[in-house]
């Protein structure tokens, strides 16, 4: 249980008759970047709001950090949501420091932390300007230091490249693994599967308000994975027979798909009589796909 940031154990959210979350098992582990998939409506963001204690489950069991979840560990989660929220009206300056004191910071360690945030991501000449002047981009860029300024060991984050461009999207992106080399956890919620792929390292999977996978990416490739490999060769054409099945040509790269009996290296012995092989690597499936495969075959 140690090993693990938080952990959920049959936790069970019906609003009415609907039924968010139904028996939801999930673990987290510490350091990790986990990623939280699934189709709209599967049951994520009530997941992420039970942790965050804006909502509480019907029944189930919350630990955090090796305890059972309560509302001292509010300060130690930073949560970004997907719909933003800030007070329009105030200065900058002032709402971050507002808010970083509601997570339990003294007025001096704030302002200092939000300093160097500020300066960090080359924004302080945005200190006095009012909320409602900034642009969709800068208000996100705000949001993001709220939600790290407390130095959380736990930080959500639903969508969190919404509403940037691809140069701030890169820059936030290097911020969140800056803060998991040093030790953050971090759990991540997006529809973009490329994201998923670049950064994180754990996912679990909810559809129908149910979790349906859940490890690490190497593990769920692995256990995805079918007899299939790439393989590029130097000339000549490589064509169906009784050792493989070709299923996809690009040019002088094909993908090719192994009959189980076979072994792959008698398989390029064969091969290397009548061509020069470039590359040869086993094809792994995506993110994407194991998403889709999964959804599909519930």
């Amino acid at each position: 249980m140690d090993n693990y940031i938080f952990q959920g154990k049959d936790i069970v959210k019906k609003f009415g008759n609907y039924i968010a979350l139904d028996n939801v098992n999930i673990s987290v582990p510490k350091g990790s970047i986990f990623g939280l998939l699934g189709p709209n409506g599967a049951g994520k963001t009530t997941l992420m709001r039970i942790i965050n204690q804006i909502t509480a489950p019907d029944s189930g069991t919350l630990i955090f950090d090796g305890s059972k979840l309560e509302r001292k560990h509010i300060s130690k989660i930073g949560y970004l949501p997907e719909e933003r929220g800030l007070y329009k009206k105030m200065k900058v300056g002032e709402q971050v420091l507002y808010l970083a004191q509601l997570k339990g910071m003294s007025y001096i360690d704030a302002l200092n932390k939000s300093k160097y945030w500020f300066e960090k991501l080359n924004i302080i000449n945005w200190w006095d300007k009012k909320i409602e002047s900034l642009s969709k981009g800068m208000a996100q860029k705000i949001q993001f230091i709220v939600t790290v300024v407390h130095e959380p060991i736990l930080l959500i984050f639903d969508e969190p490249f919404s509403g940037f461009d691809p140069i701030n999207a890169s820059i936030i992106r290097q911020e969140i693994l800056e803060l998991s080399k040093k030790g953050t956890t971090i759990i991540f919620s997006t529809h973009r599967m490329e994201s998923v792929e670049e950064i994180c390292n754990h996912i679990a999977l909810i559809n129908n308000s149910k979790t349906i996978l859940q490890g690490s990416i190497q593990n769920i490739k692995e256990k995805y994975t079918k007899n299939d490999y790439e393989i590029m060769v130097k000339k000549g054409d490589l064509k169906n027979n009784e050792s493989f099945t070709v299923k996809n040509k690009e040019k002088n790269k094909y993908l090719i798909s192994i009959h189980q009996e076979e072994k792959y290296k008698s398989i390029l012995s064969n091969i290397l009589q009548e061509n020069e092989i470039v590359a040869f690597n086993k094809k792994y499936p995506t993110v994407e796909e194991i998403f889709i495969n999964a959804v599909k075959n519930e």
